[in-house]
């Protein structure tokens, strides 16, 4: 194979396993002769690095060798670090872009700039081959644009939601359930002492998965944003439990999105580069139905950010360095535009999502019992083990 230069980075939200991804490439792109080249911060770095500028440079432009990432793949978090930029909707220039002239459009009540050529530039000078993307449906999702710009692309799925199309696991999904189950456990001996009502918050914007997997390996009721549920139905479903537990306590966890009869997802805050707000926390909502209903007594814990910390588990460092070891065989096969991906339980490539058709989600129909508010455990002889087809 001909000498390739190959650029990477991590885009959204930072989950366990990444680094085991940047160390792969770099190890296994060595072995057939690629440079590889880490750019840091996300797209911020295609976006603001002035590569005129030498201390521009040094900030997001990183030559990666097996010296400078041999233990990184040891720690959480991501080597490159990370931003929620998005190139096509750039709501301030960067300094040395000002005064520039780039196609503008609306976008929720302000102008904003897509320099996307300025990203194309950047991609030339420094003679980067191919690039690999790693990140979720939003960071992928101008790695679908750049595929379509003629730059080769490949793209890795990485998310605690799951919920990027194509692929039934997504890097740092499994840390987030082994976290989440972990943490649900140890509060329990206080739910219990002070006999409540335990609700759990998880990540789960507009997907299921984190919340569904959680309530399905700790056993316990759960509510996700593909289905609206019935409040005081959940409510006596929770009283019943903690009746009929001699401890007399129980538990349900929450998607960040979800939602009930007659109750709309709160937002506040600016919206990010890509269009989200932050959510106002759903658990604190239900407690106050719970209280207003009932009169018992509840606890709420926050179980996002948390997630995110630390190294991953095995199942992630895996797939992390599986996914990684495929990008850089596409790479030798001169395939792009394509994502590393699970399908059926087996490793597959797949196309990059069209970012049009927004996350996957999870079927209710096959997957959430919805009398029960609880993952549905029966019938999965022959499904994949993470129990559903993308």
């Amino acid at each position: 194979m001909a000498h390739k230069r190959i650029g990477i980075l991590t885009g959204g939200g930072d989950v366990p396993g990444l680094n085991s991804v940047i160390k792969s490439v770099v190890y296994r792109g060595s072995e057939i002769g690629c440079d590889v080249v880490g750019i840091r911060r996300g797209w911020e770095g295609l976006t603001h690095v002035d590569l005129d500028d030498p201390a521009s440079r040094a900030r997001y432009i990183l030559n990666l060798d097996r010296v400078n990432t041999r233990t990184i793949d040891r720690t959480g978090g991501t080597y490159l670090h990370s931003s929620r930029t998005n190139p096509a909707k750039m709501k301030k220039l960067p300094p040395h872009l000002q005064g520039r002239s780039f196609p503008q459009a609306e976008s929720k009540g302000s102008v904003v700039f897509d320099i996307t050529s300025q990203v194309l530039d950047n991609i030339q000078r420094l003679q980067l081959d191919w690039l690999v993307a790693i990140g979720g449906d939003d960071t992928l999702s101008y790695a679908a644009r750049l595929d379509r710009e003629g730059v080769k692309t490949i793209a890795i799925p990485k998310t605690m939601d799951n919920d990027v199309r194509n692929t039934e696991y997504c890097i740092g999904f499994s840390t987030a359930i082994t976290r989440a189950t972990e943490a649900i456990e140890r509060q329990r001996t206080t739910v219990g002492s002070h006999e409540r009502i335990g609700i759990f918050r998880i990540f789960g914007r507009d997907a299921g998965y984190t919340a569904l997997y959680t309530a399905y390996v700790a056993s316990m009721r759960c509510c996700i944003p593909e289905y609206r549920f019935d409040l005081e139905k959940l409510i006596d479903l929770l009283i019943t439990d903690k009746r009929n537990n001699p401890s007399n306590y129980s538990l349900v966890v929450l998607s960040e999105g979800a939602q009930w009869e007659g109750y709309e997802t709160q937002e506040y805050g600016e919206a990010d580069a890509f269009g989200h707000r932050k959510k106002v926390n759903v658990g604190e909502a239900l407690s106050a139905e719970i209280k207003r209903h009932t009169g018992e007594e509840t606890i709420v814990s926050d179980l996002t950010y948390d997630l995110r910390g630390g190294s991953p588990d095995a199942t992630d460092k895996m797939i992390a360095t599986t996914f990684a070891a495929m990008a850089v065989d596409c790479i030798e096969a001169d395939e792009s535009g394509v994502m590393m991906a699970v399908s059926e339980g087996r490793y597959a490539v797949a196309p990059i999502p069209d970012p049009k058709l927004g996350p996957r989600k999870v079927d209710v129909a096959t997957m959430y019992n919805t009398e029960r508010y609880r993952p549905n455990y029966i019938n999965k002889r022959g499904l994949p083990i993470f129990l559903t087809r993308a």
